[in-house]
């Protein structure tokens, strides 16, 4: 899959145009896949599918489960054609702002369909759609039990902490779960049904692409929230003291980006009691990412290496430290359950030797960001594109950082912008630059480019997906239509047929 010159576009779901208020799995994600084909694109790279939540800033990687499907990508349109909904139920929407999505709104809208779908499954006589149904819950039963009466007991305890929900639902008790099943049954019928739902429209959804030539280029986070699922139900696997709370949590250090580090505050994996259950946690994550994707990211690949702690009552990243994971140990597991991964690892940041050693011995496909080559005046900058190698991944900016636009107008230095524009030999202002930066990437020796939609259509810092380390306004950028001219078709297939992709 690595060994082929191709290029493709990073858009999450999310970002798709929608009257709904929030992109889906509907009608506009196949159109975009349609385009992806006209214009000879290989990938379509997306955000994780996970559940946000609005306490949590409503981001993809700081989700209540690492297994479960985001329900507001459920596509009421789709479910109209399947008899759930009628028409009539979404003729008249809300009218959502422009450009950008409103989380409450949007919840406010959608969810109550969805719960009138679910009481129109039960009233429908369809043996067909009974049976994959009661099929899917048995297949996904070793993650959906748990996070169905997870996210029951969640809404039924006002949307606290799991730690806060009594002691013996903290520490799950049996016969008190036993109970919490039975007095929640339906709802817990409800949850299973939505995430059936999701996974349905999102098998279509892949299928249509792969059939188009288009793969699905996913995104793993590597932590998951401490208000999750996942470390409810496996407290063990987690740097967690008596009380079930942690005593570190996860960040990195202080960097050229920020004085004081990065302090993310999820919790810590407890990385000897994984190794001791063979990594099955791990494996199966992955696992159920790779039957959802063509290919994974494995982000912040630092962290299967070595890992920063940060004590919990530390108020920045600065007092942190080190610490090893077994990373030959997992890697070996990892190969073993799946023969030849189809993955590439976030390797960005302030990289130890032991860490490129690790990814170079491995030959694991790491990154390269345009956005990242021109400070200094270092010729050896790996992001400079005469020093990429073909078995990498090279990106012009990524949902993390500034459009190339938004960059070069509100974020490039003098020196910065003098050194890309000797780089490619011309003139460049906010009109050409990201066209010069798509072009640079696309003649890279890197065997797979991806382009974030924004730089394809020359957008400016207000299409920004996130600002790390703040908590408000990010994971709301929506695309409006326009994106499927003819001019943006022509000009994409002239990048690809110069870089011969």
């Amino acid at each position: 899959m690595l060994n082929q010159r191709a290029s493709g576009i990073l858009l999450p779901i999310f970002s798709l145009p929608s009257s709904h208020g929030i992109g889906d799995l509907g009608e506009k994600a196949y159109q975009f896949i349609d385009f992806l084909e006209q214009t000879h694109q290989k990938y379509w790279q997306i955000l994780p599918l996970t559940p946000v939540d609005q306490g949590l800033g409503n981001s993809p990687y700081s989700s209540i489960s690492a297994f479960a499907g985001n329900t507001l990508f459920i596509s009421l349109n789709k479910l109209c054609y399947q008899g759930l909904l009628n028409s009539i139920d979404i003729e008249s929407p809300p009218e959502f702002p422009d450009g950008h999505i409103d989380y409450p709104a949007v919840r406010a809208f959608k969810e109550p369909l969805l719960h009138k779908a679910f009481e129109n499954f039960n009233k429908i006589v369809d043996e067909n759609a009974e049976e994959a149904f009661r099929q899917f819950c048995e297949e996904e039963a070793y993650w959906l039990d748990d996070y169905a009466l997870f996210k029951c007991l969640r809404i039924k305890n006002n949307e606290y902490a799991w730690i806060d929900w009594g002691h013996d639902l903290a520490n799950r008790v049996p016969e008190t779960l036993a109970a919490a099943r039975d007095e929640l049954a339906n709802e817990i019928l409800r949850e299973k049904f939505f995430q059936y739902l999701f996974y349905q429209q999102w098998a279509e959804l892949k299928a249509y692409s792969n059939k188009k030539g288009v793969m699905i280029f996913g995104d793993l986070p590597i932590y998951v929230n401490y208000d999750s699922v996942d470390v409810w139900v496996n407290p063990h696997l987690f740097k967690l003291n008596e009380n079930k709370l942690p005593y570190v949590v996860a960040g990195t250090p202080p960097d050229r980006f920020s004085t004081t580090g990065q302090l993310w505050g999820n919790p810590v994996y407890n990385w000897d009691a994984m190794q001791n259950e063979n990594f099955e946690w791990w494996l199966r994550r992955i696992g159920h990412n790779f039957l959802l994707f063509d290919l994974v990211r494995l982000d912040h690949f630092l962290g299967f290496v070595n890992y920063y702690e940060i004590p919990v009552n530390e108020p920045t990243a600065i007092n942190g430290y080190w610490q090893k994971a077994p990373a030959e140990e997992f890697f070996t597991a990892l190969n073993a359950r799946f023969p030849d991964p189809a993955i590439v690892v976030e390797d960005l940041g302030t990289i130890s030797p032991d860490v490129i050693s690790f990814v170079q011995r491995h030959r694991l496909p790491g990154m390269k960001v345009l956005q990242f080559a021109f400070t200094g005046d270092e010729e050896m900058n790996p992001h400079l594109p005469h020093n990429h190698n073909n078995h990498s991944v090279v990106y012009t900016s990524l949902h993390d950082t500034n459009t190339t636009h938004g960059w070069w107008q509100t974020e490039a230095t003098e020196h910065e912008k003098y050194r890309l524009a000797t780089y490619a030999r011309q003139d460049l202002s906010t009109d050409n630059v990201a066209d010069a930066v798509v072009h640079m990437a696309m003649q890279s020796r890197a065997n797979i480019v991806i382009v974030p939609i924004q730089d394809i259509l020359n957008m400016n810092e207000k299409a920004r997906i996130n600002v790390p380390g703040t908590s408000h306004g990010n994971w709301e950028w929506q695309l409006t239509d326009g994106w499927e001219s003819e001019n943006i078709i022509q000009k994409l297939n002239a990048f690809v047929i110069e870089g011969e992709r």
